[in-house]
């Protein structure tokens, strides 16, 4: 099986990142799904990652999987805490999400059956995965 080195893992994660901040703003503003305050700083982490590995591969700069790795690590913290207050294995009493507001945790964080922050996590550790792939220099 070939391995994954260089532009092309970069450019599956600038892919996985672009496809997943297409996703959200379609379950924003097609779908007319509020986000929660997770939500948000889980976006604040996808959408510069796919404006800086399109970047880096635009420019061919072949260290930009370090950014990639570290915007990917501190949105898959947050897609993380999200998932266990969704889950409830975090307590409620510590969650951001104010009664005002959209919830972190009731049906609305459901699309086609699968919670939305399982589809953060995920895709923040391919992008993570794939950026640290990214920085290896290729053997032959």
């Amino acid at each position: 099986m070939p391995r994954l080195y260089g532009e092309t893992a970069l450019g599956l994660a600038w892919v996985i990142a672009l496809l997943a901040s297409l996703a959200v703003l379609f379950i924003g503003e097609v779908l007319g799904q509020t986000p929660c305050l997770l939500c948000w700083f889980q976006r604040a982490f996808m959408f510069p990652l796919a404006i800086v590995l399109g970047l880096g591969l635009w420019w061919r700069d072949d260290r930009v999987g370090r950014y990639g790795v570290a915007l990917a690590i501190g949105g898959a913290a947050v897609a993380l805490w999200h998932l266990g207050l969704y889950v409830g294995v975090i307590p409620e009493r510590i969650q951001p999400c104010t009664a005002a507001g959209p919830s972190c945790t009731d049906d609305n964080q459901l699309v086609f059956g699968v919670p939305i922050p399982l589809m953060a996590l995920a895709a923040f550790g391919a992008i993570a995965a794939l950026s640290a792939l990214s920085l290896k220099e290729k053997h032959s």
